[in-house]
């Protein structure tokens, strides 16, 4: 029998939970058929009932797709979008017309903090990933990318080139993205952030603090700092109606 994620979301969420990861990890590849839902009840050991709501949440949600008499399949990568929506910056760079390059300055495994344990929301302890990045444009440097990966969702994210791939291309690309925090400030340079960005220590800075969700499991944190002389943040969206 398989065991589901010890955490203290209800059943049904964790039934989901086993789903998006066995999805962002790559096990079950794209257009894959899923196991029935007698085939799910019996190797995780929960009821038909539970099973049901989770298949049909995350058909609602846009991750599944069910064929009636066919079987439900793992439904096409969809764009994501939230408020204030970052974008991956080599495209951003490279649709300006300038040119984009990446230093990597750290690619790492650690064990986190008791802080960075918290907001992962680890029951224990576990090793994660951490990676530092310097992004620049037209070999002026515009960002400070430090990102803490979930490795049971992104195992293999220590093992990529990211001066070749966008860490954000490859983490878009490994694991769905169900929910996004934001917490954006301005906060002044120390010394290894102005080092890293050619800015006076001091110089005004954005910061943006963001974590992501696979279901209930937390897949990245990540701490971008951007020169605040050549960078701005913003974005434009359509308020629902109903609000």
């Amino acid at each position: 029998m398989i065991d589901l994620p010890d955490t203290a979301s209800p059943l049904y969420e964790k039934v989901k939970d086993y789903i998006l990861t066995n999805i962002g990890t790559g096990r079950w590849g794209k257009d894959r058929k899923l196991p029935s839902e007698n085939e799910l009840v019996v190797s995780l050991g929960v009821s038909r009932m539970t099973v049901h709501r989770a298949l049909r949440e995350l058909t609602a949600a846009g991750f599944l797709i069910r064929l009636q008499g066919v079987g439900t399949f793992i439904a096409p990568p969809r764009p994501q979008s939230t408020l204030i929506e970052i974008n991956n910056i080599a495209a951003e760079i490279v649709e300006r017309g300038n040119r984009h390059r990446s230093e990597v300055l750290v690619l790492e495994t650690i064990m986190p903090t008791e802080e960075l344990a918290l907001s992962f929301e680890f029951p224990k302890r576990v090793a994660i990933y951490h990676s530092v990045v310097v992004n620049f444009e037209n070999d002026l440097p515009v960002q400070l990318e430090e990102r803490f990966v979930n490795p049971s969702l992104i195992p293999d994210y220590d093992k990529q080139d990211f001066s070749k791939t966008a860490t954000y291309d490859y983490l878009m690309q490994k694991t769905p993205v169900t929910e996004v925090e934001h917490i954006i400030s301005a906060i002044p340079a120390d010394a290894e952030t102005a080092r890293h960005l050619n800015i006076d220590v001091g110089s005004c800075c954005l910061f943006l603090h963001r974590r992501t969700w696979t279901g209930a499991i937390v897949a990245t944190i990540s701490k971008l700092t951007y020169a605040g002389s050549r960078y701005s943040l913003g974005s434009r969206y359509c308020p629902s109606k109903t609000n």
